[in-house]
């Protein structure tokens, strides 16, 4: 990561410095698509443009009202019904980089998957370049406790000094077993701890999905893949504990879909995207449990991620 994008912890807003353009496989689509994420003003957010769509339908805007699908991955849609899907791990990137305003275009229905992770857009944010703006951050305070879900799978934000994530996986495959993960926001770690971890997926469930014409991308080079309590992917895993980390980075990009950054705690257990989007959608409900404030009033921004992880096998 850049010295900038790594040290710089900013009050401003951000955007990027130049235009940067990547081409990749959409996961479920199976197509080609190209991208370009642009610089942006002030007060824009994160917005996509569907360059394969007449003007007045192509804004779609990355906010969590816009959630129109969550079953394999996060969709935004805008009123028309243009839909950009897969937007997570990019979203993540832009969070983990401290990007707060940007356009991106795409001429398809699908962010690429690349590798199956956010570490290649972390790359061109680095490529691009970062540019401080003139007007602060804006935050999103947590004021009491939201939990969404039930006993056995849920999702918290909690009010906290600092932003911070934790996590919880447990599956019966050998290859996962369980897994949990503490991350408080600090300088350094989001490209070297969570960037480069990978979605994963269970063998079976790859075939049950092309049988409806769904990962029609997907493949051991954008994806971890599990046959029973074996990881099928050549070179393992780059990280012993991927499986919890990825579900982290998803997280962090699910949750950006706030619109800006959210101090306080997140906890999820063996949660996925549809409880991230329920979670923001009960906090944003609850007008007593939020409110937005300047990051100049809260201190400096850390802009990354320090990794925690306590890893425990199912007996």
């Amino acid at each position: 990561m850049s010295e900038q994008s790594q040290n710089n912890e900013t009050k401003f807003q951000q955007t990027l410095k130049s235009p940067i353009n990547c081409t990749g496989i959409g996961l479920h689509s199976g197509s080609k698509v190209s991208m370009t994420l642009k610089p942006a003003d002030v007060n824009t957010g994160i917005v996509f443009v569907r360059t394969d769509q007449p003007a007045d339908r192509a804004e779609v805007r990355a906010d969590w009202d816009r959630v129109t699908d969550t079953k394999l991955c996060t969709v935004v849609s805008n009123d028309a019904g243009v839909s950009i899907g897969t937007v997570e791990h990019l979203m993540a990137a832009l969070r983990g980089c401290g990007i707060d305003n940007v356009v991106i275009e795409l001429n398809g229905p699908e962010v690429p998957i690349m590798d199956g992770s956010s570490a290649p857009f972390v790359f061109l944010i680095e490529c691009a370049g970062i540019r401080e703006q003139e007007k602060p951050r804006r935050l999103i305070r947590v004021l009491k406790q939201v939990t969404v879900g039930d006993g056995t799978r849920f999702a918290t934000l909690s009010p906290s000094p600092s932003m911070s994530f934790s996590f919880e996986i447990d599956f019966a495959s050998a290859a996962v077993a369980r897994q949990e993960s503490y991350v408080k926001l600090t300088n350094g770690a989001f490209k070297g701890e969570l960037a480069r971890a990978r979605t994963f997926g269970f063998l079976h469930e790859v075939d049950q999905l092309r049988k409806l014409g769904l990962a029609r991308g997907g493949s051991l080079d954008n994806a971890i893949v599990i046959n029973g309590d074996k990881v099928l992917n050549e070179g393992g895993l780059r990280f012993s504990d991927e499986f919890v980390r990825h579900k982290i980075l998803d997280s962090i990009g699910d949750l950006y879909l706030a619109g800006a950054p959210i101090l306080g705690h997140f906890h999820g257990c063996r949660s996925g995207h549809a409880l991230n989007n329920q979670l923001l959608r009960a906090l944003f409900a609850d007008k007593t449990a939020w409110c937005y404030v300047d990051a100049e009033e809260v201190g400096a921004l850390p802009m990354n991620w320090d990794v925690r992880v306590k890893v425990a096998a199912v007996a």
